[in-house]
């Protein structure tokens, strides 16, 4: 395909989205012209996001990387000179083998995520190569690691509700998240179940662009939404809403629940979420009645100190009702469980001579950057971006100003992050790689082949790495693979029989490929959980062993206040606002921040504050203000409005630094980590808001 100069030829949307779409790439004279979506793909069946619909901006604009970069300037600067790829292979080599020689080979770290969710460009030869350099690990617990915990006390498969089968709701409650900007085709799935007399309820802490179009959307305080789901058990069990014969068959711990949630009282749990406690009643009946109900957890919740426990609660309705007894009914976590993928094969962990090697949180990398003995002295970032991403941006800016520290970033464009790289190495867009795409929505994995070829000198992250374990010396077969090699091994993997008949010649042949769900039609769901009871565990043994409360309990927040304990903006507490930075509409975490023709849409960065908010600190629609507390400043306009409750306020989008402009949200956030799965806490800030003096 990469040869041909005109046509129309398939490809896979790359981003971090639970849709994974299928595309179609239109070329002309050599050159991608136009990205539609693909009308044959089973799910997302021909539509876009305006994301991807704008993805060539990306990949021919004018500021993206061409050849191997070598600094020039201060760290920070951006000012770099042309090099050959020899003699960045060779500079990088020469520093690793003197790294490994003073300091070991844990003074070195991989520091990546999913700016490609291709498993050959995160999870394959990059693996092998740090594995056998013997790097410290990296913990990738940055996005959804506290609510699968969460979800896996509960449920333990890490499977949920196929699309198929959600669209036979009745009831959709999407709790703590923006469906319409992060997963387009479940909410045109709710849309369509609509117009059959289905209803949306949305929960949130912001009413969003979801919030906006739901029957019925429900504003709660950041971090209480355990709070919310406890009140919500409490009036199913009192009203005689539950199935005893479910929670009986499939559940252990109910009795114990139905006793611990009578102290959560509608009164109670309106106290703490600001939910007025009819509401709840009417939310609890209204999800009792459906039939069937399905709930979609999302993202946004989680990334507060008490993240994993809200999931973790929140799964649990669905057995209170039966909900799981019906097609459609029940919850949607995540279905990677379904397409999981033989990652040792991949990953290749046996080349390590160093298994006890020390593992670095990535959610703190800006504290590992400054006080980890013994010290990090190199740093290798490939589709990441932490100098936007990472929370506590300052320490984690002042880290990648050490001198000491030896950074590559591979990388489209001199991103914020790269800006402070010693060595800056271009790579390749995914219409340029082969890759394999699972999906952790849809039942469809996905082959991706070159529709055309490497943009300049430009490398995909497995070419890199295998030139990089030639370049030190690492001769062992498993650098001398194919992508198609790896492609087969990751097919490969008995453990999980929804593979079962996945090949690279069937997607090859029909680019999606829908997993083997016939274990899925013999064995029903609620006969695969993998808890150690193998019943949904609303008593948890494994909680309580692991020093956590074992039935589902409202935790308030290390960082941040609930409905009974709001302060007064004159009581004298520093920082009396709950700040939230969800993602906008136009970028996908910091990915399109720099493409012009999105960041125009979303203008510049907005801090959205409820009008008593407002009032109090004499702040009108449209001034400019600060948003500040111990750990940093963030600068934006106001927008005066009633779509949070007050004592919240909220910014959305990763937006870059520029013109010297303090407009990086995570300068406000902490690394302190989540209570499951060491993720983040991202949305567990407080700040205070002032006008900006000119």
């Amino acid at each position: 395909m990469a040869e041909q100069q005109d046509g129309l030829f398939p490809a896979v949307c790359p981003l971090d989205c639970p849709d994974t779409c299928g595309l179609l790439v239109h070329k002309r004279a050599g050159k991608i012209v136009k990205v539609e979506g693909n009308p044959e793909h089973p799910v997302t069946a021909g539509a876009i996001c305006n994301k991807v619909r704008n993805m060539t901006e990306r990949i021919y604009h004018k500021e993206r990387i061409l050849y191997p970069l070598k600094r020039v300037g201060r760290k920070g600067e951006g000012r770099f000179e042309r090099i050959t790829w020899e003699e960045a292979l060779q500079e990088i080599a020469q520093r690793y083998h003197r790294l490994i020689r003073d300091y070991g080979a844990e003074s070195i770290l991989p520091y990546n995520f999913y700016g490609n969710m291709g498993y050959l460009s995160v999870q394959g030869m990059d693996r092998r190569f740090f594995n056998r350099l013997g790097a410290s690990r990296l913990q990738r617990s940055i996005c959804n690691s506290a609510g699968t915990v969460g979800w896996n006390y509960t449920m333990g498969f890490g499977g949920g509700v196929p699309p198929e089968a959600a669209a036979k709701a009745k009831l959709f409650i999407v709790w703590g998240g923006n469906i319409v900007s992060t997963s387009m085709h479940k909410f045109m799935l709710i849309e369509k179940a609509r117009k059959q007399g289905a209803k949306l309820i949305v929960i949130d802490v912001h009413r969003n662009k979801t919030g906006e179009r739901a029957d019925w959307f429900i504003p709660v305080h950041p971090g209480t939404d355990a709070a919310l789901a406890l009140g919500l058990m409490h009036v199913l069990f009192d009203r005689g809403w539950t199935d005893e014969a479910f929670l009986s068959s499939y559940t252990v711990g109910h009795e114990e629940l139905r006793e611990h949630v009578k102290a959560y009282t509608p009164e109670r749990a309106a106290e703490i979420t600001g939910v007025p406690a009819e509401d709840i009643v009417r939310l609890a009946q209204m999800y009792a009645e459906a039939s069937p109900a399905y709930i979609h957890i999302g993202n946004g919740l989680q990334h507060h100190d008490n993240g994993g426990m809200a999931v973790r609660t929140i799964a649990c309705l669905p057995a209170l009702t039966g909900a799981w007894k019906m097609e459609g009914g029940g919850a949607f976590k995540s279905n990677m469980a379904y397409g999981a993928i033989n990652g040792e094969a991949l990953e290749q962990s046996g080349l390590r001579t160093n298994p006890q090697a020390r593992t670095v949180n990535m959610v703190r990398i800006g504290e590992a950057l400054h006080e980890l003995e013994p010290k990090l002295r190199s740093l290798f970032v490939y589709c990441a971006n932490p100098a936007v991403v990472a929370p506590d941006t300052e320490r984690v800016l002042a880290g990648l100003m050490r001198e000491d520290l030896f950074t590559v970033v591979h990388d489209l464009f001199i991103t914020d992050t790269a800006k402070y790289a010693d060595i800056v190495l271009p790579a390749t867009s995914t219409f340029e790689n082969t890759d394999l795409y699972g999906s952790y929505w849809h039942l469809y994995m996905q082959l991706q082949e070159p529709v055309i070829p490497a943009e300049g000198e430009s490398k995909s992250n497995f070419e890199l790495f295998k030139l990089l374990a030639e370049a030190m010396g690492f001769d062992e077969p498993a650098f001398r693979e194919t992508e198609e090699d790896l492609i087969r091994q990751a097919l490969d993997y008995a453990a999980n029989p929804y593979l079962r008949g996945m090949t690279l010649d069937k997607l090859k042949e029909q680019r999606f490929v829908k997993l083997n769900m016939e274990p899925l039609e013999h064995r029903p769901y609620l006969d695969q959980l993998t808890t150690p009871s193998g019943k949904i565990e609303l008593y948890s043994r494994q909680m309580e062993e692991a020093g956590l409360p074992a039935l589902p309990t409202y935790i308030p927040l290390t960082e941040g206040f609930d409905g009974r304990r709001r302060p007064r903006p004159d009581g004298g507490d520093p920082y009396p606002l709950m700040f939230i930075s969800p993602p906008n509409h136009s970028f996908l975490n910091s990915t399109f921040a720099n493409v012009e023709k999105l960041a125009k849409l979303e203008k510049a960065p907005i801090l959205q504050i409820h009008p008593e908010d407002a009032e109090a600190r004499s702040i009108r629609d449209g001034d400019p203000v600060v948003i500040r507390n111990d750990r940093g400043q963030f600068e934006a306009a106001a927008s005066v409005t009633e779509r949070m409750l007050p004592g919240t306020v909220v910014s959305q989008g990763l937006w870059w630094g520029k013109d010297g402009k303090r407009t990086r949200v995570n300068a406000l956030t902490s690394g302190r980590l989540a209570d499951m799965g060491g993720g983040a806490t991202f949305f567990s800030t407080v700040v205070e808001v002032e006008r900006l003096k000119e």
